[in-house]
């Protein structure tokens, strides 16, 4: 197989991305997604992880270290090393550039392709972020057995891969600039060919018409990396389970940036419709559920996943373990007060940021369990309150009972990832 990592990196030297300017740290810190450490504790350490005591971590690919900066900035204060490695020199001087405004001192930077990782002496790692970069190697396989390499053995890795169908439109113009661009090396004239063609081609473009130009908002090097690239692939949800899952054993959760798991869900992606074809779907696995839904709604040009040896995800159901909202200044009295209020049964939630709409069986108790959730009292201690409050302390529910009760509520909250667990 050829291998075009010579001119992949010349790429990343001449347009190092994503495109940032390091004083701009001084004004916001930028998060990624999947690296979260209250994401990466519930879905890859059950909730359970102290990350003061020697976490480390490897960002793979980091680029000019957006996933860097924010895992280092995140763990400033534990015992804790974050390592940065990127074969392009320039796209690691504006990450530098970057740490060093904010005054991060834990972070190792090392100029070097991950294939090289195996060999060069850098130690397991208990959370490694490779975030598209895989897809652009010419052997994908290769990539992930060295990560595999220096990973702890109840490590965990999170991946971003770019999704087939999502691409569509992206990929149709990406092959129509190869075509208009035949014989041309000069990656100027390539930029500038294809700012003119987005601008040319009528609105019936898939590529236009899936409004999927976000990436352009980085200038040259988000073009030259959309459109571009001279080495990349693509992967469905089921060829992701047959690679990672299959071939190499791992379990995949995955969260769509923003989202969460509701693209990988048919039923939210139809709600507040419950069409008939949905009781055909609910008893199929998740691997196949998943796979329907990416074909249902198309969106998915992306696909951002957990890797763990084995299911590690927080035990919904465990009395010691501490309900929290994230990702929305959203608390458990304010959505309390909301079902006080409405007159829907079931409770119909329409969440802004998702675009879902999704009626959910608040049960009988499910205000009460939210008007105590403040993110610090465990499951245990939310049900005795509970159980005092007037309407149920003459006939007080179990924590099983409880358990039961809240669950629709928890399971919508947290398939969109505004609902977390962590352990007392």
């Amino acid at each position: 197989m050829e291998n075009f990592l010579p001119e992949v990196r010349q790429q990343y030297e001449t347009l190092p991305f994503p495109h940032r300017r390091p004083e701009d740290e001084r004004e916001r810190l930028l998060t990624t997604w999947l690296d979260s450490l209250f994401m990466i504790n519930h879905y890859c350490f059950a909730g359970r992880r102290d990350f003061t005591r020697g976490f480390r971590v490897l960002v793979a690919g980091g680029g000019t270290g957006d996933g860097t900066i924010y895992l280092a900035e995140q763990l400033k204060t534990c015992a804790a090393e974050v390592v940065h490695c990127d074969m392009s020199s320039a796209s690691i001087a504006v990450a530098q550039q970057r740490a060093e405004i904010r005054g991060l001192k834990n972070i190792r930077w090392i100029n070097d392709s991950l294939l090289n990782l195996p060999g060069l002496d850098v130690g397991r790692f208990d959370y490694i972020n490779c975030s598209g970069v895989l897809h652009h190697l010419a052997d994908p396989d290769a990539g992930l057995r060295a990560l595999a390499s220096v990973l702890a053995p109840e490590g965990a890795i999170g991946l971003m891969l770019y999704g087939t169908y999502g691409r569509t439109g992206i990929e149709q113009m990406r092959k129509l600039l190869a075509l208009v661009n035949t014989g041309n090396s000069d990656a100027y004239s390539k930029l500038e060919c294809a700012k003119q063609m987005i601008e040319a081609v009528p609105r019936t473009n898939w590529f236009i018409r899936g409004n999927q130009q976000d990436q352009l908002q980085y200038g040259d090097a988000g073009t030259y990396d959309l459109l571009l690239h001279s080495q990349e692939r693509s992967y469905t949800v089921e060829e992701l389970y047959a690679w990672l899952e299959d071939e190499h054993g791992f379990h995949l959760e995955f969260s769509d940036t923003g989202r969460g798991k509701a693209p990988y869900m048919p039923h939210l992606l139809v709600a507040p419709r419950k069409p008939e074809f949905l009781e055909k779907v609910r008893p199929r696995p998740v691997r196949e559920q998943q796979g329907i839904a990416e074909l249902m709604g198309g969106t998915l040009d992306m696909h951002s996943l957990y890797l763990t040896r084995g299911v590690r995800v927080a035990p919904y159901g465990d009395g010691a373990y501490i309900p929290f909202f994230c990702h929305e200044p959203v608390t458990g009295p304010q959505i309390s007060a909301m079902i006080h209020r409405s007159k829907d049964q079931p409770f119909v939630i329409n969440h802004a940021h998702t675009g879902i709409t999704a009626p959910v069986d608040q049960g009988r108790y499910g205000k009460f369990v939210l008007q105590y959730l403040d993110g610090k009292r465990t499951f245990a201690e939310i049900f005795a309150l509970v159980r005092q409050e007037g309407k149920v302390k003459h006939q007080p529910p179990s924590d099983e009972a409880l358990f039961e009760d809240f669950k629709p509520l928890y399971t919508f909250f947290n398939a969109i990832e505004r609902m977390l667990l962590k352990h007392a």
